[in-house]
């Protein structure tokens, strides 16, 4: 059964991907040491992959620089196997190309190694609940980036292109405040509905268009101008 963030028990049920054992070692502790539920860590990508679709995380702390088989891909991997999955990339580059990269293969946010303890805490746990999270001055990047993207000429649709699907009044509502980069608590408080309801509509949102993540709901707005609704 595909599970869906509403659905999640407590708690956070996290898996740790990175190839130096000590860093592995001391993030899966800090986390566990919170109240976290460290279900698997893995080494190297290959070992990643397999451990993620047995072990079923929440989220997935991922380091990008991986032997046998590169983090981006690692991401793709199990976020296609379980769109359920969020994926904090925790990784020591900042680099402009490596952070579009993550985002484009499915991770959910992306922070770097320097942060500190309670950074990492706070964002797993609001990776969890589907926000995205980066390292200050990595979120503009980020939607910059797809500012671009939705600048560029569409291909002209085919004859045979499938209308759009329609959404409900509302979740057009959630979707825009999506694009402008709220998150599910600030949406929630802005149109005074619950956290869930909030998850709810974004959940559907998802389905109706048949999109996989966040990430791709806030393009799929940004292209349709609602971020400047």
């Amino acid at each position: 059964m595909t599970r869906t963030t509403q659905d999640r028990p407590d708690p956070i049920r996290v898996m740790v991907v990175d190839d130096h054992p000590m860093w592995r070692d001391a993030v899966a502790r800090d986390l566990a040491e919170n109240g976290f539920d460290v279900v698997a860590t893995a080494g190297d990508g290959d070992q990643a992959v397999r451990r993620a679709k047995a072990a079923a995380p929440h989220v997935l702390v991922l380091d990008l620089n991986l032997p046998g088989k590169p983090g981006v891909q690692v991401c793709k991997e199990v976020v296609a196997a379980d769109p359920a999955l969020r994926v904090l990339v925790l990784s020591a580059s900042g680099e402009h190309a490596d952070v579009l990269e993550a985002v484009k293969s499915g991770a959910t946010g992306y922070l770097l190694k320097s942060a500190s303890t309670q950074d990492l805490l706070d964002a797993v746990r609001r990776t969890a609940a589907g926000d995205p999270v980066f390292t200050p001055g990595l979120a503009g990047l980020v939607l910059g980036e797809y500012r671009r993207l939705a600048s560029e000429p569409a291909p002209a649709p085919g004859a045979d292109e499938p209308k759009a699907p329609r959404l409900t009044e509302r979740e057009t509502e959630v979707l825009r405040l999506v694009a402008k980069g709220l998150s599910y608590k600030q949406i929630a408080e802005r149109l005074v509905i619950s956290h869930r309801t909030v998850q709810n509509h974004v959940q559907n949102t998802l389905g109706k268009l048949q999109l996989h993540n966040r990430v791709e709901l806030v393009r799929y707005a940004i292209e349709r101008g609602l971020d400047d609704a």
